[in-house]
């Protein structure tokens, strides 16, 4: 448990833009940043569990962090980092998806939204054992490889479709010119 701890104040004493607003409210107050992150971190569990809008919150959680990581991830020269960002962009968009037919039954279940954003924080974890890795090698990846021929071909089809209504309705919007002497 004081690994744990260790761990925990050694991040909130990184230099960034969060461990300096954090800096900043433990001068002004005179209370250590770890009881301040802890209370923050309280308050965001707590209202994930009762408060209004948790399912905002849990997919603001669930997109910002990564969206700067991503950004930062195609800036960088580095390969392994898009790789990262990529794999948990595929298993949060399968999760959307499966969510979008499941949540009408899944939001009476208590704690989802903390579920959910426990589930999204697993995914994003900068850990060998990360959540996006290990649903991608062992769920989506397994399914692709079963189906890649059949959804190679969907793909086909539907692009060809879109290419023609484009044609057809680009030649239809081209307006006859007519002179009149």
């Amino acid at each position: 448990m004081s690994q744990l701890k260790e761990r925990f104040v050694t991040l909130l004493h990184e230099k960034n833009f969060v461990t300096d607003q954090l800096a900043t409210v433990e001068q002004k107050t005179g209370v250590k940043r770890e009881y301040i992150a802890l209370g923050v971190l309280g308050f965001v569990g707590l209202y994930l569990l009762f408060g209004y809008g948790a399912a905002l919150l849990c997919n603001l959680i669930g997109f910002a962090y990564p969206a700067y990581f991503s950004i930062k991830a195609i800036e960088s020269s580095v390969k392994e980092d898009d790789t990262q960002w990529l794999t948990y962009w595929v298993v949060y968009g399968f999760f959307s998806i499966v969510e979008a037919f499941s949540d009408i039954f899944l939001f009476w279940f208590p704690f989802y939204y903390i579920s959910k954003c426990f589930f999204l924080l697993w995914c994003m974890a900068p850990v060998t054992w990360n959540g996006a890795e290990i649903m991608y090698k062992r769920v989506i990846r397994p399914f692709f490889l079963k189906h890649q021929a059949t959804m190679d071909g969907v793909v086909r089809d539907l692009s060809a479709k879109a290419k023609n209504i484009t044609e057809n309705v680009t030649k239809e919007g081209e307006i006859p010119t007519v002179y009149i002497c």
